[in-house]
This record gives structure tokens, sequence and C-alpha cells, in this order.
């Protein structure tokens, strides 16, 4: 499957070397699903790595065969858009613990006939980024010219520079926090108590009984969903529109808002898995870097070479403006060369996956400046 208009190419990495996690359980071998787009210049100096959200997956820009909708951030990346695929190589990785192509727990345990299931262990942002560091080597990729990551995916794009400080030209973090609040880990632990609560959970192992937790699921998602939209964006596309003519006394669906919500909550079932979705929200809670590296957060900061652009939307109440602010005094206060933008818009947390002229403006900016000469 392939859109020549990207040169996009998907596989799926086979890694063979134990990877460690932060818990201290080993998963021996996985696979990493991942999709490129543009070609590796002879200097293999372009390359870019983008950084999922909770819900994405490895599929960013392009469009497969007979495929009507592109991948998630197709605005964003591909000829002449702000991540120009004329001339840069993109690469975007379906994360480990994912249920579209890497090992998860819907994939099956090596040399047994069981799913993982809920003996999945739990992946953190740490363990994310050192199994794209196995990719990473995996595409022979000496370096990142950029890593580039909203939301969840920009918490990855900023543990990567402190990781591998050496690894890192230029980072990109978009709609991201240095850590959750309590606010917002009490969301995750609604959505996954939605989710438990179900009664075809069977403790997390529901492959093995044919059956879905979609009643659950779909309630994690409707929440989630509630959360990546701005009241504004809500009032402009729905407001307090009835579906039919008049109010009816039921507790059935009478207003727009009840049926966009239980439509996205009914389709996110067909397409993603529980397990997964209570593993991406723990890494989520259990994000914050600074606390893992303590005092040696300085000493580490030293090493990073990267430049940092920090974008924040005006209504985005997930994770609001002020939240990219404490990530730019961090890096200030380390000395590091940061840019910031805050982007005026109305489309809450999703902006950043949103066409906004002044957004992909300051991508656009940041990146041709980087690249004068590439």
């Amino acid at each position: 499957m392939s859109d020549p208009s990207i040169n996009i190419f998907t596989d799926v990495a086979e890694i063979k070397s134990p990877l460690t996690l932060v818990s201290g359980k080993v998963i021996d071998e996985y696979n990493l699903k991942y999709e490129t787009y543009g070609m590796l210049n002879k200097e293999k100096n372009n390359a870019v790595l983008i950084c999922h959200a909770l819900s994405g997956n490895h599929h960013a820009a392009g469009c497969y065969n007979n495929e009507k909708k592109p991948g998630w951030w197709d605005n964003m990346i591909g000829p002449g858009k702000p991540i120009d695929t004329d001339k840069l190589y993109v690469v975007c990785v379906n994360n480990l613990g994912g249920c579209h192509g890497s090992t998860g727990p819907t994939s099956q345990i090596p040399n047994t006939q069981k799913i993982y299931g809920s003996s999945f262990p739990i992946i953190t942002v740490n363990d994310w980024v050192n199994s794209q560091k196995e990719l990473m080597d995996f595409l022979k990729i000496p370096s990142w010219r950029f890593i580039v990551g909203g939301s969840l995916g920009g918490m990855q794009a900023f543990q990567w520079t402190i990781q591998y400080p050496s690894l890192v030209k230029n980072c990109i973090v978009i709609a991201a926090a240095p850590k959750l609040t309590a606010q917002n880990i009490a969301f995750n632990e609604v959505a996954r108590q939605a989710i438990m609560k179900d009664p075809n959970w069977h403790d997390g192992n529901y492959i093995e009984k044919g059956v879905v937790p979609a009643q659950g699921l779909s309630l994690a998602r409707m929440l989630g969903h509630i959360t990546y939209l701005s009241d504004e964006s809500m009032g402009e596309k729905f407001g307090r529109e009835l579906k039919q003519a008049k109010l009816n006394f039921n507790y059935d669906v009478e207003f727009q808002i009840e049926s966009y919500l239980r439509y996205q909550g009914e389709k996110f079932v067909t397409g993603f898995d529980a397990n997964t979705y209570l593993l991406m929200t723990k890494s989520l809670d259990y994000f914050d870097p600074i606390k893992d590296f303590g005092d040696s957060l300085k000493e580490i900061f030293k090493s990073v070479k990267s430049k940092y652009l920090v974008i924040s939307f005006t209504s985005d109440w997930r994770f609001p403006p002020k939240r990219s602010r404490e990530i730019v005094k961090l890096l200030l206060d380390n000395e590091k060369d940061v840019s910031y933008s805050e982007i005026n818009s109305e489309g809450g947390h999703d902006a950043f996956l949103m066409d906004n002229e002044d957004y992909f403006g300051v991508m656009k900016s940041f990146i041709d400046e980087v690249n004068n000469g590439i």
C-alpha cells in the first residue's frame, strides 16, 4: 500500500534485543510498526521522528490504496507542507503497547498460544523513547534533525532530548505539559474505571473470552473527547441543537452533542484496544521527568544541544498555555535555546491537529530556518 505523492512506506521492525522497562520488567523481543515518508539523504541528516498522542498510530500522513481518510497529521506532513517530505525523511512509529501493529496487549506472547491481555506491562514515556532508539538504530539513522509531537507525543519529544541529548538537533513540543495535574490524572482514572467496570472486562483478558468491553471503552472515549474540545468549539459546532424538532422528555439522544459523542465512542471501539487505552493513560500519569531525574536534571541539560520550539493554544484547557510556559521556563532556567508561540485558536486541545494559518506559519518558519542548506 502506498501513496506516491509522499513516498509512503510501511513496515515492521523486529527488535530482538530485550528491553528493560522502568517497572523492572523485561520484554525479550518485540515488533514496532512504522511508516516513513520522503527519502533519507546521503548525509543522513534530514530524519524526523513524529511521536503520536494517546490514540494515534504510525499512519500519520497520506492515504493507502482505496483509503478515503488520510493519516492523522496529513495537514502537517507532506510535499510543501510545514514538515516537508520533499526535504525531510519522516518516521512515525506505533508505540510499543499500541494496537496498530506494534507489540502490545493484543499480541501473542512469544512461544505460546496466549494473548498478552492484561499481563502486558505498563510502558512509560522513558520506555517508549528507548524502544524508539532501537528503531532509530534499525533504520541506521545517526541523529534526528527534528523530533515533533503533540500532547503525549510532545512529552515523548521532550523526553528524547534529555534521555539521548546528543541525538536530537531540534525538538518541537506542541500542546504538552511537564507533568499531569491532579485534574488530568482524575480524568484518566474515570476513563479507566469506565473500562474496568464493564461486564465484559474479565480482568483485561476479554479477548480470550471472545468479547470486548465496548460500553466502558466507548464511555472512556466520550469523556476524553470532551476534554479535547473547547466550550467555544462545541458551542459553535453543536450549540443546543436538537436531533428532532421538539423535546421528547426521555433519556434517548435529544441534543446533537449527545449524538456526536455517542458516535465518537462507538467508532473508537471498532479500532482501539481497551488494555492499550489503560496503558496509554497510565503512561501519561507517570510522566514527570523533573521528578525522575531530580538533582541530576541540571547536569543532564548541560549535554542537551537541541533547539526547542514550544507551542500552545489559547483554548486548550486540558494542557493550557501556562503548562507550556512551565516547559519554556525550565528550558530557559537551564540556558537552552527555546522559542515559544501561543496560538489563538478555539479548537481546544485538538487544535494541534487542526488547520490554522498562524500555527502552520510558526511551524514552517522554525523548520525552514533549521533546514536552510539541506
